[in-house]
């Protein structure tokens, strides 16, 4: 019996998990449009790519994604599953709440047209002595939580007023305190305008652009200058590095994404080739909780990437700019509101920096010194949420490390207040305008695959002796492990005072000491929301109520507050209540989601543009390795020989050139 061979994959044929390509986006599009259910004045909030199928496909194999659709005359949603082969087709519909998806960047600035041409938006800024509305900048927020009952069911926002005096103006600068328009996203209908009283814009200038401010002298030119090239390679989206392997994927509602992060050390003794580290890696969601009573801050709490979506936010990199040295781009794609494909240009920067020193020792007896210096590979993106700008900084290590680091900056957003006015939940940055008190929240799906798919957490604590015949000098201190063993127990909250953090570890390998082969996972960076429990910030975004959570992998939980936040009933969906299952974590294939917290008190010297601000988490080897992974970094060439042994001990005088 004879068989057939396979048919060869096209060389050009996208990996399984690349991202969606323009064409595949308006592949979507069309036979979305093509079908009966949906509506001449159909709008689209992403299609993703069907990524728990990606991870079974073949290369070659037909592509499936995930589409979300709304029909505003027909007052309908819905999410369909796509096939993207040859024979595009739709697989599946499930019908969604109208107010399910969120808004995209089109139907914005429809909702802020609509508000510029209402007569009664015009009269409320007469009021204020604004009649040039064509100057007038409105952001449509989302509404979750308050929603008015007289408009129970409709598909709402409401919009932040802001002002400008000419076209290059910042209209941050200049908040249009106590109009708020109330806006029916179907219809672009104004329902209603709040006017809760004149208050005196600000006349100060926020302007901030280059020729503005007279340039701060004596900033001499700083290069960074690689002769033969990086030391990456990049294959398609895939990226090796120093022993490390990584895909670069985009999607719609988390922009970038890292696939299959292996790592390959050749000085670890025992070590096999490449090892799994991380399955995938993204910043899953946002959520931006203000704490404040004036009209137009108490409604501030987003899910930016659940009600707007970070890839279509996403930013086109500069070289010089946003990215320093030898730059490799990765350019992405997203649909926009309107079912047309748009290229987002140097979406992601991928390029090395000196990271100071790796490893070091000094020998006071001959005088020599060892000493290598570290060096990070950074996959990076930036978003910015219309008033903020983000940055997220994936990097890798030569020590088998990850750090990823989230970079805050931009326009505050602030609110008008008259003068002598009382601002308890505010500070004052600028005459009339001050900054709501407020937070940032990312939270980190990390789908962990620490040598190989069976992973189990353990809690890390530092506990003193409580036996004092076994602790005569009553400082002996244990390090406590807790296995975490069911979803019932994977809420976690840190605790810096016993040094807590978790370590991920492999169900199955072994190193050399018979322990586990694990990771270690730091927060550097939490909150705790300072607000009643019975607020609609704390009931809509209760997985920010810990530090970590775990789950086993579902495919159909793809995100930390649930599928679609927007306007759904708070605390419906999400991690907290996936955990009331209590599957088993023991051994399983295991989610974390880790929350990176900040609390932001403003300062003045944030204003008019803010300086940015970091949070940080921190994946490092713990037991991975039987011994120091980076020992095979060749010295720095720049280094000078050692010199010679001063009398006694520390000279002060530095051993070489590099240190």
């Amino acid at each position: 019996m004879s068989t057939l061979a396979p048919e060869p994959v096209p060389a050009d044929a996208p990996h399984p998990l690349d991202p969606l390509t323009p064409a595949e986006l308006a592949t979507a599009a069309k036979v979305l449009r093509g079908d009966a259910r949906v509506t001449e004045d159909a709008r689209f909030w992403g299609v993703t790519l069907d990524e728990d199928h990606a991870r079974r496909a073949a290369p070659g194999e037909t592509r499936r994604a995930r589409a979300v659709v709304i029909c505003p005359s027909a007052h309908l949603a819905y999410e369909v599953g796509l096939e993207l082969g040859d024979t595009p087709r739709s697989t599946a519909w499930r019908e969604l709440d109208v107010r399910s998806p969120g808004c995209s960047s089109e139907e914005a600035r429809q909702a802020a047209a609509a508000c510029r041409a209402d007569p009664r938006f015009q009269r409320a800024l007469a009021l204020r002595g604004i009649h040039d509305v064509s100057l007038v900048m409105v952001d449509p927020e989302s509404i979750g939580g308050f929603e008015p009952p007289e408009y129970k069911g409709a598909r709402l926002t409401w919009g932040s007023v802001w002002h400008r005096t000419s076209e290059d103006d910042n209209g941050y600068a200049r908040p249009v305190q106590g109009v708020v328009p109330i806006i029916d996203m179907e219809s672009m209908e104004i329902l209603h305008i709040e006017d809760h009283g004149v208050v005196p814009l600000s006349q100060e200038s926020g302007v901030f652009s280059t020729g503005v401010v007279p340039p701060r002298p004596g900033l001499r030119p700083l290069e960074v200058v690689q002769p033969e090239g990086p030391s990456f390679t990049v294959t398609g989206q895939r990226i090796d590095w120093q022993g490390w392997s990584v895909r670069v994927g985009f999607t719609h509602r988390e922009g970038l994404v890292l696939h299959d992060l292996t790592f390959d050390a050749a000085a670890a003794a025992g070590d096999k080739g490449p090892r799994q580290v991380i399955r995938r890696a993204a910043v899953n969601e946002m959520y931006v909780p203000y704490f404040d009573t004036a009209s137009t801050q108490y409604r501030k709490n987003f899910f930016d990437w659940g009600e707007y979506g970070a890839g279509p936010l996403t930013n086109s990199l500069a070289l010089g700019c946003d990215c320093l040295g030898v730059i490799h781009y990765f350019d992405a794609a997203v649909l926009g509101g309107d079912g047309v494909p748009r290229v987002i240009p140097n979406a992601v920067c991928l390029h090395e920096e000196d990271d100071g020193i790796l490893w070091k020792h000094h020998d006071g007896r001959t005088g020599r010194t060892e000493v290598r210096r570290s060096r990070r590979l950074i996959i990076s993106a930036f978003a910015t949420v219309a008033n903020y700008d983000y940055g997220f900084y994936w990097s890798l290590y030569q020590d088998g490390s990850v750090m990823l680091e989230i970079k805050m900056t931009g326009i505050l957003s602030a609110t008008g207040v008259a003068e002598g006015e009382e601002t308890p939940y505010a500070r004052r940055v600028a005459p009339n305008v001050a900054v709501t008190n407020h937070q940032h929240f990312f939270s980190v799906r990390l789908d962990m695959a620490v040598d190989g798919p069976r992973n189990r957490l353990v809690e890390v604590t530092a506990e003193h002796e409580t036996d004092p015949e076994l602790d005569p000098y009553g400082n002996a201190a244990r390090t406590m492990l807790r296995p975490i063993l069911s979803e019932a127990e994977g809420a976690r909250r840190t605790d810096p005072s016993r040094a807590l953090h978790w370590r991920v570890e492999s169900a199955e390998a072994r190193n050399r000491m018979g322990e586990p082969t694990a990771y270690r996972v730091h927060l550097e960076n939490t909150a705790v929301l300072p607000v009643r429990e019975d607020s609609v910030c704390a009931r809509r975004a209760p997985f920010v109520g810990r530090q970590l959570w775990a789950t086993a992998y579902d495919p159909d939980r793809r995100f930390v507050a649930g599928e679609y936040p927007n306007q759904a009933e708070p605390g419906a969906d999400g991690v907290h209540k996936w955990q009331e299952e209590d599957r088993s974590l023991d051994g399983t294939d295991l989610v974390l989601w880790a929350t990176v917290g900040s609390h932001h008190f403003p300062r003045p010297e944030e204003w008019p543009v803010m300086p940015v601000a970091r949070a940080r988490l921190r994946l490092e080897p713990d037991g991975f390795f039987d011994r120091n992974p980076a020992l095979d970094v060749p010295p720095p060439v720049s280094c000078h020989a050692p010199r010679p042994a001063a009398a006694g001990h520390g000279s002060g005088a530095p051993d070489h050139c590099c240190e």
